[in-house]
This record gives C-alpha cells, structure tokens and sequence, in this order.
C-alpha cells in the first residue's frame, strides 16, 4: 500500500467526536475517539478508513489547507 497522507485534528472546544467510516460496500463506523480543547489527534485515511466524520469546534489541517468545523449544536 502507498504512504497516505496525514491528517491532523485540533480540538477547538470540549466534546469534539472523531468517527472513523470503513471502506467497501457497507459503510460502518469503526472507530471513535472524543477530544476535548486543546487536544490534537494525528490521522490517516487507510485501506480500512474511507472517511471521517467530526462533530464539534475544530481545525482539520490538511495537505490541501485547514478546515474549521462549526461548534457542536446545542
């Protein structure tokens, strides 16, 4: 498998869910991780990982820029 990129997420308040969705023909959650503020979590997309779901305040850099997610609804 080639080297994928990495992918880094700033938690910008409390409570910010980081979903990890599988690859294939039935899309699944695999993983889930909670960072509050402050906390940065390091991931890549691999040939289990298809997509990400993040839910809450938070910065998304990646090799094409950085991404700000809205604060979690309340």
């Amino acid at each position: 498998m080639a080297q994928q990129d990495y992918i880094v997420i700033e938690a910008e308040e409390d409570g910010v869910h980081v979903i990890g969705l599988t690859r294939g023909t039935d899309t699944k959650f695999h993983h889930s991780e909670k960072l509050d503020a402050g906390e940065v979590m390091i991931a890549q997309f691999t040939e289990h990982t298809s997509a990400m779901k993040i839910r809450g305040k938070a910065k998304i850099h990646t090799a094409n820029g950085i991404i700000e997610s809205a604060a979690k609804a309340k």
